[in-house]
């Protein structure tokens, strides 16, 4: 998820541009010289962030902390330590819940040991409100890496990353900071019209009391099963908000995929958000060699960016509008709905 405006290629499409560092211990965390270190085992204590790093992570010492910029719903720091780096994310309004829906998604990324992603480290409260995670923190190349390696394993984990449940997630997550409903549904497109279009639709509703993009948008939804037919949908673990800001590389060139709003689901789904992804011939060469391309493709596209082009007017305003209500209407005419 991306804000017209934040397009910054650092490390998460959730990352405040320029945050100031938490104050959440007794001592000012705004940088550590080296050398230095927390001062009191009693400001360890208030401060699950530090207490978990000098305890689990290993650390002796924190001898920096610095703001990572790119985003605009959570802060973002790097903790440097004599044990490493440790990457945490913090947000003080919402609530745990909203950081276990990455962690797990995470989880199952890197568990299909494909793509590289971020290794979960820890996920918790903040005793004032709000929460926070740590992961493994990686030292990003100079660029976004090879698109044809990030298509194949892009593939590879899509190949992977399968469920016996059906559609959906373990637990509901966030798509930017927008709930995002993911009860298990035997039918892709029953899941789709009621947790995907049809959730962001009564929010447009409801938040911009916009009966008109609603209205033909159920309209769209009550007939978009046609453009499903004799195609076969497998589940598939999809990273669910994939956009530029969201794909990077190591140091080694290596692709790595970032901030996650996981579930299972048609594995087209996953270029929703290609109108800023910057998705090139190489990319979609590598992947559809893993994951062959399925009849209609080209007449899905834009139905998976809908959903994004929404969330984002529900997120941002106005400015999307007029790109949700152009496919909707593109799709009414083409299905005579």
């Amino acid at each position: 998820m991306m804000a017209a405006d934040l397009r910054v290629g650092t490390f998460s499409s959730s990352y405040s541009l320029f945050p100031s560092p938490p104050r959440l211990l007794p001592i000012k965390l705004k940088s550590y010289s080296k050398g230095s270190t927390p001062s009191t085992t009693a400001s360890m204590s208030e401060d699950p962030i530090t207490k978990w790093i000098t305890q689990e992570g290993k650390a002796t010492k924190i001898t920096r902390i610095s703001p990572v910029g790119g985003g605009c719903i959570n802060f973002a720091y790097r903790y440097d330590t004599d044990a490493g780096s440790f990457f945490v994310k913090t947000n003080r309004r919402i609530g745990v819940s909203m950081f276990e829906g990455e962690a797990l998604g995470l989880t199952a990324m890197y568990d299909t040991k494909s793509v590289r992603v971020p290794k979960l480290l820890k996920v918790g409260s903040l005793p004032s409100g709000g929460s926070f995670i740590i992961m493994e923190y990686i030292e990003f190349g100079s660029s976004r890496g090879d698109q044809s390696v990030l298509g194949k394993k892009l593939a590879e984990m899509h190949k992977a990353g399968k469920s016996n449940k059906g559609f959906g997630f373990d637990v509901d997550n966030t798509i930017g900071s927008t709930p995002q409903i993911n009860t298990w549904t035997s039918d892709w497109v029953d899941f789709f019209a009621e947790h995907r279009l049809g959730y962001q639709l009564q929010l447009a509703r409801e938040e911009h009391g916009d009966s008109a993009i609603y209205e033909k948008g159920q309209r769209l939804v009550k007939s978009m099963g046609r453009l499903f037919e004799n195609v076969t949908i497998e589940p598939c673990l999809l990273h669910g908000d994939l956009w530029s800001g969201n794909i990077s590389s190591d140091k080694n060139g290596e692709p790595v995929i970032l901030d996650p709003a996981c579930y299972y689901g048609h594995n087209e789904a996953e270029f929703g958000m290609s109108w800023c992804a910057g998705f090139g011939g190489p990319f979609y060469s590598s992947y559809f060699e893993v994951m062959p391309k399925q009849q209609g493709f080209e007449r899905r596209r834009d139905l998976y960016m809908l959903y994004h082009y929404l969330n984002h007017y529900n997120l941002f305003g106005s400015g999307y509008r007029s790109s949700a209500m152009s496919i909707i209407d593109d799709y009414i005419r083409m299905l005579n709905a």
